[in-house]
């Protein structure tokens, strides 16, 4: 059955302006201005009805939906309890696999086509390709498709070839594309290495203290720079012929276009490219005293972290720079090490249809896993039967945990704990999974009402016990600002993102108000709050952090929407009052960004530019974290928040789904954003299922999403959470 054309979606606009709250018995006209009428007292009683009866239309078919949502996720929940959902990029994925198939020599007729169709399938009308749908053409996104399609046969002088070449040009030229890509090109011959960012690999023997050293850098680009700095080292090149390069886009560059400076023009940046220079010039002269010394270190560096990872940190370019690197340095195309990495990036390729290739950054089921347990868990109805599949997908999460003392020990003193966002990682668990994580026990613990049991068995022992390593995890890992980073404690020199490698805008990882967010979340959800050290220090984070407007900054999802959603989650969870200043501010930011048809939208452009925050084409994912936030608030009997639920209910799909095409994650701001396939059902099940729960309850004491936690949590805080 379907929910479509059921309920009247009503254009009344229900956004806050300004710091006021938002009144609930005033009507709006179709451009927002409050309209004066006077209502007869006979009428009261009809009109107050009517909205009752709406109210109740909109409860029965969140009911439905709820029972179509689950049984989507019992039908796609895997064997063994987990759930995964296709996690996509854009198209530099299929561009850079094609690459590095052609550079191993082992381009085939099957992996040039499926990944051409896709290529091709996104290119966009004046010729380029986006890092996200809606986006202006990127000059690295296109310059490395337009290399890929040629090394598979494209012929230039055909009509989308011609394009590309004219959007390229417009887009600044090939010699606008970021480090990554020049690396590509230099592998392929098509630029000198003399062009790349130098990476000398003798950054490994630089001790932690030291400013530029190797831990110092954002765990992501640890595991690109010790790999690129063995190829920056050898220098490996394997020449095309000439009709399968891309010559034709450097015809008409001027010296200016080829000598342009990169990264920004202050004093820092300027030094380092001078430091960059005098790298390259000593090289050159063949001074390289500790170079062996510094190759063996990587070369055992990388081989470590290939134990008990999905290939070295278990994500794309990583997996690519050490097949490069481990074949640079003498290893074998079918030795043990590269046969491994080929496994693992082989693992990545996805194919939605018979034709079609499209490759993936990473997979993701520890995350997909968490929130659908947490979604389901969230169901408060007879009707859903799915004890079961939680209790599986409790076991799957309780055998990932990360027992192993990683990167991150380097600069924190804890007992190894976390999770990790994809099957296997053990070097990097992460915040964010981890909070995620223990949240859903938290959820399910509730939702099995165990916490009031004597003898609940082992599954529970186990869950109080992971639960309590957890918590003690991430209070370690709190950085010194009182907010959280996704992989290390501190990790925020700033002045590392002045070298030219940065480019990729993500070279350290600090604090973001999304994290410390969902950490608080994590921490309320089982019985901590106020007066805490660890929660303290975090809200005054969130305090300094929240902009003058009251949104949030959004670091792993898009964007503004996702941070004051979460922010307002955290602080609610660990109980801050509806009405302090901090959550009333956030409340009226998320009421002034609801779209006249009652969602809410937000596209990546916000990053580059922060005055569309909160605007873009609506999508369930983001209307599903602001409904949650107005819940969590207590604002779940608003107007606003009804239309929102109504607008998600009209737009579900018979077997439970969403439809929603835009990219709503974030990789590396203004650079890399994600399609996360599970985001446009899990989160608006969790929505739904929180809106309907908090109806009745009141809104201006405990966060009904957290109903009973805290209460529950402190009656056996010593035996459970210490």
């Amino acid at each position: 059955m379907t929910l479509s054309g059921r309920i009247e979606t009503t254009s009344v606009r229900s956004s806050d302006s300004g710091s006021h709250r938002f009144n609930r018995a005033q009507r709006y006209d179709s451009v927002g201005n409050p309209i004066n009428q006077t209502v007869p007292q006979s009428d009261l009683p009809g009109r107050q009805a009517h909205a009752d009866n709406r109210t109740k239309v909109t409860e029965s078919l969140a009911d439905l939906a709820l029972q179509q949502t689950s049984r989507w996720f019992i039908k796609n929940q895997n064997a063994d309890g987990h759930w995964r959902g296709p996690l996509e990029g854009d198209t530099i994925l299929e561009s850079e696999y094609l690459l590095i198939c052609g550079w191993a020599g082992c381009l085939d007729q099957n992996t040039m086509f499926g990944c051409s169709k896709r290529i091709l399938a996104e290119q966009l009308p004046e010729g380029g390709w986006a890092i996200y749908p809606g986006g202006d053409a990127d000059p690295s996104a296109s310059v490395k498709a337009y290399l890929a399609l040629k090394m598979c046969g494209c012929d230039a002088n055909s009509e989308p070839m011609k394009r590309a070449r004219t959007a390229i040009a417009k887009a600044g030229g090939p010699w606008a594309v970021n480090s990554f890509t020049r690396f590509y090109l230099a592998l392929l011959g098509q630029i000198s290495y003399s062009d790349c960012p130098a990476v000398p690999p003798e950054m490994i023997l630089l001790p932690d203290w030291f400013p530029i050293s190797l831990h110092r850098v954002s765990a992501w680009s640890r595991t690109m720079i010790v790999p690129l700095s063995l190829i920056w080292s050898f220098k490996p090149v394997r020449t095309l012929p000439r009709d399968r390069g891309i010559q034709e886009l450097f015809a008409d560059c001027t010296y200016e276009m080829r000598n342009r400076s990169v990264g920004g023009n202050d004093v820092w940046s300027r030094f380092f490219r001078l430091v960059d220079s005098v790298i390259k010039f000593v090289d050159c002269l063949g001074f390289r005293p500790l170079r062996r010394r510094a190759i063996m270190a990587c070369r055992q560096w990388m081989l470590e972290r290939f134990q008990g990872s999905d290939g070295l940190g278990a994500i794309f370019p990583p997996i690519v720079w050490s097949i490069v690197a481990l074949r640079a340095m003498g290893c074998s195309e079918n030795s043990a090490e590269v046969s491994e990495c080929w496994k693992q990036l082989e693992g990545l390729l996805e194919r939605p249809d018979d034709q079609t290739i499209r490759v993936e950054p990473c997979r993701s089921p520890v995350w997909d896993t968490a929130i659908a347990l947490r979604g389901l868990a969230e169901i408060d109805s007879p009707s859903v039967k799915v004890s079961s599949n939680m209790s599986s997908a409790v076991d799957w999460l309780l055998a990932r945990e990360v027992r192993f003392a990683g990167d991150w020990s380097r600069r924190v003193q804890a007992a190894p704990s976390g999770w990790c966002f994809e099957y296997a990682n053990q070097y990097y668990p992460d915040v964010d999974d981890t909070a995620m994580v223990l949240i859903a026990f938290s959820s399910w613990m509730r939702r099995q009402n165990l916490l009031r049991q004597d003898d609940v068995g082992w599954r529970l022992s186990y869950v109080k016990k992971a639960t309590r390593r957890g918590i003690e995890w991430l209070t370690a890992m709190q950085n010194s600002d009182g907010g959280w980073g996704a992989f290390d404690r501190n990790n925020n020199h700033e002045l590392l993102c002045k070298v030219p490698f940065a480019d990729h805008n993500a070279m350290i990882d600090p604090s973001s108000p999304d994290l410390a967010g969902r950490v608080l979340e994590a921490f309320g959800s089982l019985g901590h709050g106020v007066g805490e050290p660890v929660v303290d220090r975090a809200i005054e984070y969130l305090r300094a952090t929240q902009d003058s407007d009251g949104s949030w900054f959004g670091r792993w999802g898009v964007n503004y929407i996702y941070g004051t959603w979460q922010a307002i989650e955290g602080l609610r969870a660990v109980g801050i009052s509806r009405d302090d200043p901090l959550v009333e501010r956030g409340i009226s930011w998320l009421y002034s960004k609801q779209q006249p048809n009652g969602a809410w939208g937000e596209s990546p452009a916000s990053y580059a530019d922060p005055s569309l925050k909160g605007v873009g084409e609506p999508t369930a994912s983001q209307t599903a974290w602001a409904v949650a936030g107005l819940v969590a608030a207590g604002e779940g009997s608003s107007l606003s928040a009804r239309r929102g639920v109504q607008w998600l209910l009209t737009t579900q799909r018979p077997d439970g789904d969403w439809d929603e095409a835009a990219f709503t994650g974030t990789g590396f701001p203004k650079v890399f954003y994600l399609r996360y396939h599970y985001y446009r059902i899990s989160f608006p099940l969790i929505a739904i299922a929180r809106w309907r729960a908090s109806l009745g309850i009141d809104s201006n004491r405990q966060n009904p999403g957290q109903v009973g936690t805290r209460k529950e949590s402190s009656e056996i805080d010593e035996e459970v959470f210490a």
